[in-house]
């Protein structure tokens, strides 16, 4: 198993909705950016329940929650976004799905990978970990270790040119068990902005303003995206 040195600089966001990744690592995504990497957007599911308007035709929210996605990487600085459209709501994690993430994973082929902590269904107790984010995290963690580096396993990967790969990071948002900070003070207003390209989710700006920067904000005043980071040394 080979993993060409692009890799080094290269990371994969794995959401399960549009607007997921952008709550959990717009300011760390928009630091990587800076710096050179390349990063790439994943977004498991179609977000075709993701609004309280009920004049809203299905087809009209998921081709809209797209292009704010689009929008949102566009101003995060990322590679691409991909869509998987998968039923907003409905995910469960199985065969199908795995291989979806692996293929991603062998495509890309990321030295971090970034998604959903999917080891608690009770976080800081204060919301419910969305099903969706918990079959997102539990697939993409199955997928890093040991799916998308083991050649047995999608063999059919081979034939299209998708090597087994070996991720080497892994950083968790919205856990219960942070070990590694990332202060963002310098794109919190960025990250606000990218939030915001998701009209459909945000469409009171102020309040919304209000809400995102004391969430965000550390007892010590910093604003800082925290994550439960695993190393693979092996």
């Amino acid at each position: 198993m080979t993993n060409d040195i692009s890799s080094e600089r290269t990371a994969l966001v794995i959401a399960a909705h549009p607007d997921d990744g952008d709550f959990g690592c717009a300011g760390y995504v928009a630091q990587l950016a800076a710096q050179g990497w390349a990063v790439h957007f994943l977004v498991c599911t179609n977000g075709a329940k993701g609004t309280a308007d009920r004049s809203m035709p299905r087809e009209r929210l998921v081709a809209l929650r797209r292009e704010e996605q689009r929008e949102a990487c566009r101003r995060m600085g990322t590679k691409d976004v991909a869509f998987l459209d998968n039923e907003d709501g409905e995910l469960v994690y199985d065969r199908p799905f795995l291989e979806q993430i692996v293929r991603a994973i062998r495509t890309v082929r990321p030295y971090t990978v970034l998604t959903h902590d999917p080891t608690d269904i009770i976080i800081r107790d204060s919301f419910i970990n969305h099903p969706d984010h918990r079959a997102t995290g539990t697939a993409a963690l199955d997928a890093v270790y040991p799916t998308a580096r083991d050649h047995l396993n999608f063999p059919e990967h081979l034939d299209e040119g998708l090597e087994p790969h070996k991720v080497r990071e892994v950083l968790l948002w919205t856990t219960n068990q942070p070990n590694f900070d990332v202060d963002i003070g310098p794109q919190v207003e960025l990250k606000i902005e990218v939030l915001l390209a998701h009209k459909t989710q945000f469409a009171d700006r102020e309040d919304f303003i209000e809400f995102a920067k004391e969430r965000w904000r550390s007892e010590d005043g910093r604003y800082l995206e925290r994550f439960r980071r695993i190393v693979l040394g092996f």
